[in-house]
């Protein structure tokens, strides 16, 4: 049987399916019906500083080949994670990470040092497509210095644990940002988040989304995402985890082929909550069926040449 173990940032995980924050709550939700320890591990909800309702609804509705999804960062806050959501995830032999963010550089160094006092992760997630509201409400992932300020002020504060950067792809350059990313200090890289999108009530001339824009998800953006994971891998040295429609096997396989190390799944899990540990047994198919003896002999072997 191929050998699906991956390394990431010196973790050993049992196999390189994510399941991606937004999407999976904080894990705990879907333990009677998927074996949480049978992924490679998950990243939890993003944890802010303090809690946080979220937007009006609706908040989710289907697009063609997708979704798009306003939910608002709607979580307990970090402090409530660590004392009713963390004992519990501690308990599993799979990689749990948590996913943070907030709206100026000091939230997230408060939230990772309250995570660092804690037992039970494996490293922490940067949400940086907040909207740094210090600085005008720029996004820190459009701009790379307001990307390496964060960045270089979590890594500071993230002494016990890895830190993965997860960028936007609402930019002009990902590769710009991904150099930015990690020369600040990041010790690997996700990408890419969603894309900012319009879904329409053309008969009440009004947005469907209670918040009006969202970010797209699922099938449609993966060509783009594939591009942007395959820019950034060119681009820097630190591990790179891709992400955007991943929804089978071959999809894995598509992403580490253009140079990821590991791949989250999101948008799919919410018509089968079973998805990762599907995709798990699909790779390993491809991987038979293709004459492959691991995973890792996978990686960054795009040819883009003709």
């Amino acid at each position: 049987m191929p050998n699906l173990e991956t390394q990431l940032c010196g973790l050993r995980l049992s196999n390189p399916i994510i399941a991606s924050s937004g999407t999976f709550g904080y894990g705990l939700e879907f333990e009677k019906i998927v074996d949480l320890d049978a992924l490679g591990g998950f990243v939890v909800k993003g944890l802010s500083r303090d809690p946080i309702d979220g937007n009006p609804p609706p908040r989710l509705v289907e697009a063609a080949s997708g979704m798009l999804n306003s939910v608002g960062l709607q979580n307990v806050g970090v402090r409530a994670f660590v004392a009713e959501k963390l004992p519990k995830l501690a308990k599993l032999d799979t990689a749990v990470f948590a996913n943070v963010f907030g709206y100026q550089p000091e939230d997230y160094v408060e939230v990772i040092r309250v995570l660092e006092d804690a037992e039970g992760l494996a490293g922490y997630e940067l949400n940086v497509s907040c909207p740094n509201t210090k600085h005008g409400g720029m996004q820190f992932a459009s701009d790379p210095a307001l990307l390496s300020e964060v960045v270089r002020l979590a890594k500071k504060a993230a002494q016990r644990r890895p830190l993965i950067v997860k960028l936007s792809p609402n930019v002009t350059d990902i590769a710009l940002l991904g150099r930015a990313a990690e020369e600040a200090g990041a010790d690997a890289i996700s990408l890419v988040n969603t894309f900012v999108g319009l879904a329409v009530n053309a008969r009440e001339r009004r947005p469907v989304l209670g918040a009006g824009f969202g970010g797209l998800s699922g099938p449609a953006i993966k060509p783009i995402a594939l591009r942007m994971v395959y820019q950034v891998a060119q681009a820097v040295r630190v591990p790179v985890i891709g992400l955007g429609g991943i929804a089978n096997g071959e999809d894995v396989a598509e992403f580490l082929e253009c140079g990821a190390v590991a791949a989250q799944v999101g948008t799919a899990t919410f018509w089968d909550p079973q998805t990762p540990l599907r995709l798990v047994k699909e790779f390993r198919r491809f991987l038979r069926k293709q004459g492959i003896a691991s995973a890792a002999e996978l990686v960054g072997t795009l040819r883009m040449e003709s």
